[in-house]
C-alpha cells in the first residue's frame, strides 16, 4: 500500500465515510485507517429512523456500508490498522500505526468513542456471557429470560426497548432518580410493560458461573446492599473518547474530547476533528455526516494555501 497520501482520516464511522467521500471526490489522495469495523458504533443500530432519505428508516450497517461504497467509488482507500502515535513536527505529518507509518499533509481525526465499563468484579470475566454493550447485537440470546441494563441516558432506554422484544423482564438499574434520556424515550421505556426502574442505585459486582447469575447492588442513598437474580446485563453508561494517543499534541477539553473551531480545525495546521471524537458534538450520525464534509472541505482548503 502507498505509504504517503494527501489525507489520512482517522475512523471508519460516518464521519470519517463522509470525509472520505469528499476528499477522495476532490481527487485527493486519501488513506481512511479503522481499527475494528467499517462503520463505527451505528452498525449496532437494528434501525435508524431519523437520517434524511430513508422515510422507512435504514439498518445502521447497510448505512455505513452504502457509504463505504460511496467513498471507495471515488478512490478512498481503507485500512484496517490502529492508529498509536501522530507526529506534527513536519509539514508532513507521520500517521504511525501497527501495519507502519504513513504520511500525510492533512489528518482529520474522527477516531469516535468506545463504551464505558463498570469496572466492577466480573464484568471483564463475563464480557460475552452474560454481559454486553450491544442490545442490538445480543438480545435475540436472552429471549425469555430476566436482563437489567445499567445507565439512564438514551442509549440505555435504547437498550431495554430492544431487549424488551425477547426478553422476559428488563430492569434499568440508574444511580440517580431522574433519567437523562430525552422525554419521548422515557415516555416509549415507561409505556413498556415488561420494563421496569431501579433507581439510586448501583452495580458492585458480577456473580455467575459459566454465565451471569446475578448481581450484588448498593443503593446510593441508603446504602442498603442487595443481590438480584438476573440472567444478563447490558451496560449503558456512556462512551470514552479515543484520543489517549493524543494528550500533548492536540487540545483536549476535560473528558477527553478534542477541542475545535467551526471548521473542525484543531490547533494544530493541518489536522482537523470530526464526529463524537470532537468536544460539543450532538452524537447523531447526521451531525457526525456533517462535521466529516466540513472537516474535508477545511483540509482541502488548507492543501491548497499549504502547497
Amino acid at each position: 500500500m502507498n505509504k504517503e497520501y494527501d489525507v489520512v482520516i482517522i475512523g471508519g464511522g460516518p464521519a470519517g465515510l463522509s470525509a472520505g467521500i469528499y476528499t477522495a471526490r476532490s481527487r485527493l489522495t486519501s488513506l481512511l485507517i479503522e481499527k475494528e469495523m467499517i462503520g463505527g458504533k451505528i452498525v449496532n443500530a437494528g434501525l435508524v429512523e431519523n437520517y434524511p432519505g430513508f422515510p422507512q428508516g435504514i439498518n445502521g450497517y447497510e448505512l455505513t456500508q452504502l457509504m463505504h461504497q460511496q467513498a471507495t467509488r471515488f478512490g478512498l482507500k481503507t485500512l484496517t490498522a490502529e492508529v498509536t502515535a501522530l507526529d506534527a513536527s513536519g509539514k508532513l505529518k507521520i500517521v504511525k500505526t501497527n501495519e507502519g507509518d504513513f504520511t500525510a499533509r492533512a489528518i482529520i481525526v474522527a477516531g469516535g468513542s468506545k463504551e464505558q465499563t463498570l469496572d466492577v468484579p466480573g464484568e471483564q470475566e463475563f464480557t460475552g456471557r452474560g454481559v454486553s454493550y450491544c442490545a442490538t447485537c445480543d438480545a435475540a440470546l436472552f429471549a425469555e429470560l430476566p436482563v437489567a441494563v445499567v445507565g439512564g441516558g438514551n442509549a440505555a432506554l435504547y437498550d431495554a426497548l430492544q431487549l424488551a422484544k425477547f426478553a422476559s423482564s428488563v430492569l434499568v438499574i440508574h444511580r440517580r432518580q431522574e433519567l437523562r434520556a430525552t422525554p419521548i424515550v422515557q415516555e416509549q421505556a415507561f409505556a413498556e410493560p415488561k420494563i421496569k426502574f431501579l433507581w439510586n442505585t448501583v452495580v458492585e459486582s458480577i456473580d455467575g458461573a459459566d454465565t451471569v447469575k446475578s448481581l450484588k447492588l448498593r443503593n446510593v442513598v441508603t446504602g442498603e446492599k442487595s443481590n438480584l437474580e438476573i440472567g444478563g446485563v447490558f451496560v449503558a453508561i456512556g462512551f470514552k473518547p479515543n484520543t489517549a494517543y493524543l494528550k500533548g499534541l492536540l487540545p483536549l477539553d476535560e473528558n477527553g474530547y478534542i477541542i475545535t473551531n467551526e471548521k473542525m480545525e484543531t490547533s494544530v495546521p493541518g489536522i482537523l476533528a470530526a464526529g463524537d471524537i470532537r468536544s460539543n458534538s450532538i452524537r447523531q450520525t447526521i451531525s457526525a455526516a456533517g462535521d466529516g464534509a466540513t472537516a474535508a472541505i477545511y483540509a482541502e482548503r488548507y492543501l491548497r494555501e499549504n502547497k
